[in-house]
């Protein structure tokens, strides 16, 4: 494969990541998924969303863990998205000329937003003398438009998990259990 066509995928084991690798893999790219363990309270479940939307790809999945926070629990995580950038970053060893993200529009959070994309940018091509690229390709989407790629690439909605609390069955109550109460899913 040509190197310079890889993508790194972060992947949560949610619609927006798993959509995100569909979309790079129509466009060409050769997808690797990256899972990191930083002590999520939903890191099974997670996990296992993961590899069985990893096979639905056809992608390889490479897993990080970081050990010695406390756990984490639902709500926002400030820094999270940065800190998954920087795993990818240094996992990669830079190997990788783009890290994408699986973020959509709508959500209140600044690691979530195309300022934070632009500036995670510029201090990743600092890092890389301009070979890595963070991408988000669904920031300006709405959660409906990401949720309707999901679909439309046919993926296994039973495969994916949102949960932040790790329950099983679901919580129904944090925000990712809202967003699918919000599309029927």
């Amino acid at each position: 494969m040509d190197a310079g066509r890889h993508a790194t995928v972060l992947m949560s084991g949610g619609i927006d990541s798993a959509a995100c690798a569909a979309f790079l893999t129509a466009q060409g790219f050769w997808i690797s998924a990256l899972f990191v363990d930083y002590g999520q309270a939903a890191l099974k479940q997670e996990q296992a969303a993961v590899r069985l939307l990893a096979t639905a790809l056809g992608i390889e999945v490479r897993e990080l863990s970081f050990n010695g926070a406390a756990p984490f629990g639902p709500g926002e995580l400030v820094g999270r998205n940065a800190f998954l950038v920087f795993a990818a970053l240094f996992a990669n060893r830079a190997q990788s000329n783009l890290i994408a993200l699986g973020l959509h529009s709508g959500t209140p959070y600044y690691d979530c937003s195309p300022a934070f994309i632009d500036t995670i940018n510029r201090v990743v091509a600092e890092h890389t003398d301009n070979a890595v690229q963070v991408i988000a390709p669904f920031v300006e989407w709405t959660k409906r438009d990401v949720y309707d790629y999901f679909m439309q690439a046919g993926l296994p909605i039973e495969s994916a998990y949102s949960c932040e609390t790790g329950g099983e069955p679901a919580c129904g109550s944090c925000v990712s259990c809202l967003d699918r109460k919000a599309l029927e899913c």
